[in-house]
């Protein structure tokens, strides 16, 4: 009876979007995670990392048609965000802040028609501090203009340097109370999607 309610769930495509664009970035590291939690125990909900270092600097001189144009990068991760189901952001903290990779992503999908406009999302983040506490509140301040419907609860914020170890040197989540933490911020996330899409 579970197994044929999981087989005619729908599959949710979760767009994951990592600020950070270093290979062993924790934060990356989470979303790898996130990818790995769902194909092992959250049936009907799937998770793609959408690269965003091929993304120009944003230069409104780069669009074409009065704004409905733009550069060859920008237009397939556009594409890919209006494709996707929800969002799943990994928010590293710079200077108290959103990195700029991500903003900048944020940015260009928002130009002429808004992609990120009524769709949920979820942030996670680590670091150093407070996990990235402070990129999350202003993530969800940017998410208020663009239409975002960020899940309040639970949250999560890997203070990454603190002891026993989170990530290895490859940036891999190694931590099972993290990884189960995790897992409860995507059941939130798919539970607030399907909520949304039957409304």
């Amino acid at each position: 009876m579970e197994a044929a309610a999981a087989s005619a769930r729908p599959v949710l495509r979760v767009a994951a979007i990592c600020g950070s664009l270093r290979k062993a970035s924790f934060n990356r590291g989470l979303l790898r995670a996130a990818a790995e939690v769902c194909e092992d125990s959250i049936p009907g909900l799937r998770v793609d990392e959408l690269d965003i270092s091929d993304l120009p600097l944003i230069n409104t001189d780069l669009e074409t048609g009065g704004g409905t144009g733009f550069p060859p990068a920008v237009e397939a991760f556009r594409a890919k965000v209006c494709q996707a189901d929800c969002f799943l952001f990994g928010a590293p903290e710079y200077n108290y802040s959103i990195a700029t990779p991500l903003k900048n992503a944020l940015d260009w999908a928002s130009r002429g028609k808004n992609c990120w406009a009524d769709k949920p999302a979820a942030i996670v983040s680590a670091g150093g501090g407070f996990g990235g506490g402070r990129s999350q509140y202003h993530l969800r301040q940017v998410g208020v203009f663009l239409d975002l419907h960020f899940i309040n609860k639970p949250e999560l914020c890997v203070q990454a340097f603190q002891q026993p170890p989170k990530f290895d040197s490859d940036g891999n989540l190694i931590d099972a109370q993290i990884r189960e933490r995790l897992k409860q911020v995507l059941l939130s996330l798919q539970a607030f999607t399907l909520r949304l899409q039957k409304d």
